[in-house]
């Protein structure tokens, strides 16, 4: 912003600065923290002001003035009519929330005049290159969840401003459900376990329902669903209905089990379990012995009963030894049966 002042002779200036007007007496943009940084002034001897101003925005739209004090204390002067500053920039224009399914299209717009420009969309921040753009649209068809975001746009070779954003939110019945557990693991009979139903929806959640797999009728209702002193009637497998204004869907089914834990029980048939198995080898060893007596008898009987002694010549030489006689051979011979 350029201009040039004069003032009356015999005053001298001893400052100059820019301002807006604020009702009351007009700030030095320099001093201003919202202008710090962004703001030079320039003047020179043949009385020329000028005022630039760097990464301008759309809140930058005011009116600036440019002041002169002098050396006398009543003699300051503002630039009137001033500088009027008019910002535009790009802007996106699209509705502000579609449902699932549907079509939008995200218009990039400016007052400003462009000969043949091209347009450049981002999402979150990212280029977008695999949406359909026309002219200065960017057409979104079937849009899912995904399509959800924080769209901007630039003009090419002005990548730098960016347009502001525009938050474009997406409506969807429920998905992604499901059901977890708590406590996890084995389930001792006669304690309590709750089951909790998440899901992914916009608008939230308005009902969770829960279901028992194979009965038709609801067994709860609410996101989450508490079994208190669980018994065999609760097994199975439970499923959440999820529901908002644009739909329902429902969980896997997850199953609940318990474990039974028997008091009393398993040492009573510990004991009887040992007592029989002590009776079986008692019993066992009394046989074993008795046949084991029994054979070695029978052995005994069959040994003495089966022995027989035999003597060759039956002479009697008791008084008178014979003389000896390499012909004559006397044996005792004992015999015995084989045993079979």
């Amino acid at each position: 912003m350029n201009g040039t002042f004069s003032h009356p002779e015999g005053l001298t200036v001893t400052k100059t600065f820019w301002g807006k007007h604020t009702g009351v007496e007009p700030t030095d943009l320099s001093k201003d923290p919202d202008y710090s940084g962004r703001v030079e002034f320039f003047t020179d001897d043949q009385k020329h002001f000028s005022l630039k101003l760097s990464d301008v925005m759309k809140k930058d739209e005011h009116q600036f003035y440019f002041r002169i004090i002098t050396n006398v204390e009543k003699e300051r002067w503002w630039g009137k009519p001033g500088v009027q500053l008019r910002v535009t920039e790009l802007h996106v224009e699209a509705p502000e929330e579609v449902t699932e399914g549907q079509t939008a299209d995200l218009t990039c717009k400016t007052t400003c005049s462009l000969t043949d420009p091209t347009f450049i969309w981002y999402k979150n921040g990212r280029p977008l290159t695999t949406k359909t753009i026309k002219n200065n649209q960017l057409h979104l068809q079937m849009i899912s969840s995904e399509d959800a975001g924080s769209y901007s746009c630039v003009v090419g070779g002005s990548q730098h401003l960016h347009s502001t954003a525009h938050s474009l939110r997406v409506r969807y019945p429920p998905k992604n459900i499901s059901v977890s557990i708590n406590p996890s693991g084995e389930i001792v009979e006669g304690s309590s376990v709750t089951l909790t139903c998440s899901s992914d929806a916009n608008p939230p959640v308005k009902n969770y329902t829960w279901f028992k797999e194979g009965e038709t009728s609801p067994v709860g209702s609410g996101q989450n669903y508490s079994i208190i002193s669980i018994t065999a009637d609760h097994t199975g497998l439970y499923y959440c209905v999820a529901q908002n204004d644009h739909g329902a869907e429902r969980s896997a089914g997850v199953p609940v089990f318990f474990k039974v834990l028997f008091t009393g029980y398993p040492l009573i048939l510990y004991v009887a379990v040992g007592v029989g198995v002590c009776m079986i080898t008692v019993f066992l060893t009394v046989v074993l012995w008795r046949r084991s007596s029994e054979s070695r008898r029978n052995r005994q009987d069959r040994n003495t009963d089966q022995t027989i002694y035999a003597n060759e010549g039956q002479t009697d030489h008791s008084a008178h030894p014979p003389p000896e006689d390499e012909s004559s051979v006397y044996a005792n011979v004992a015999v015995f049966k084989k045993q079979r």
